[in-house]
């Protein structure tokens, strides 16, 4: 917990429409490592030649509870605000409003030393990892870097966690010496996830982590994210625009759009009993996903998301949904749990 925290069970953040916390959710309150309400991450426009200035809603308020060692997935098309999201909880752009709890502390309150201490516990993953390594560092000295920063190991020991650290990702110790530009994309990618681990945090946010690696990579560096959830009890926020990807690591997934949460589920529950109609047309759309790989029926999405600059009315996904009423487009529907564990925005469900 951080220094100053208060107790994370001192106040009931539960949103207003959920339901009350069965005897097994309330001896779970412990475990809570980052709990986020109302979260909204604006960000405003210059003047336009209309003279109005627009905001981008990118994320427009949402509320998650992550537990120590649970791996949530965060799937969405493009644009739906996910990035958006992993970087506003690590703190890379600041929210707009809501609230961000981490290790029980108030982490939106944090400045300077306070921030950087609590920020040791939380890394990030980029989807790109050589524009997340210095071109100019040796791989050995990017890894090192975080070490050095936080004076986590005595000089004469460095050398010897840093080839380890490598080692827990596959990469032999002459790699130490090599430059970003002289790795495979694969390569670079188990890098980042040494430098993240380097600080052995307590929740990892993996931001596309694999989006960009052929799909046998794409496994190698899953089942290395699989061995940090199993043998480290690492927290993860897992962003992937595939669910078929996220089914694979994720013990709940979150499915955004248009920077609300749409839906919510343990992941079996989500994957073979979706409720909402945009999360079967992700599934359709990856045929990977489910159990079995079984062919879903097509769905088909009419339209585009609306702007993020647009204010909603109604529900987000009422312009390409294949169900809609007009209730749909008069009134926004609230998260509401419709069985145990799992939630769903739609009128229709």
């Amino acid at each position: 917990m951080l220094p100053g925290s208060p107790d994370p069970r001192a106040a009931d953040h539960r949103p207003p429409n959920s339901a009350e916390p069965s005897a097994g959710d309330v001896d779970r309150q412990d475990d809570v490592l980052l709990s986020v309400r109302g979260l909204k991450t604006y960000f405003p426009l210059g003047q336009g030649w209309t003279g109005s200035r627009d905001v981008v809603r990118a994320v427009d308020g949402v509320d998650f509870d992550l537990r120590r060692g649970e791996v949530l997935g965060l799937v969405g098309e493009s644009g739906s605000g996910k990035t958006t999201l992993g970087r506003s909880v690590a703190r890379l752009v600041e929210p707009t409003e809501g609230s961000l709890r981490f290790e029980g502390g108030d982490f939106l309150r944090l400045r300077g030393k306070e921030l950087r201490r609590a920020r040791r516990r939380l890394q990030i993953v980029f989807q790109d990892p050589y524009a997340s390594l210095s071109p100019r560092m040796q791989i050995g000295q990017i890894v090192a870097e975080p070490l050095k920063l936080h004076r986590l190991v005595p000089p004469a020991q460095t050398k010897e966690r840093v080839l380890e650290l490598l080692g827990r990702v596959g990469i032999e110790p002459y790699f130490a010496y090599r430059y970003p530009h002289e790795m495979s994309g694969g390569q670079r990618q188990r890098i980042a996830i040494a430098r993240a681990l380097a600080l052995e945090p307590d929740l990892i946010v993996a931001d596309e982590p694999v989006s960009a690696l052929d799909v046998s990579v794409q496994a190698q560096i899953l089942k290395i994210f699989l061995g940090l959830k199993r043998t480290d009890g690492i927290a993860m926020l897992f962003i992937s625009h595939d669910i078929g990807v996220v089914e694979r690591i994720a013990d709940r997934i979150s499915v955004m759009y248009r920077g609300l949460f749409v839906e919510q589920a343990p992941t079996d529950r989500l994957i073979q009993s979706p409720l909402h109609p945009y999360t079967k047309a992700l599934l359709a759309a990856a045929p990977t996903a489910g159990a079995g790989g079984e062919k879903r029926p097509h769905v088909r999405l009419r339209g585009e998301p609306p702007k993020a600059t647009e204010e909603l009315r109604g529900c987000p996904f009422a312009s390409r949904c294949p169900l809609v009423e007009q209730v749909c487009r008069d009134l926004t529907p609230p998260l509401e749990q419709k069985a145990p564990g799992h939630e769903v925005a739609c009128h229709l469900v």
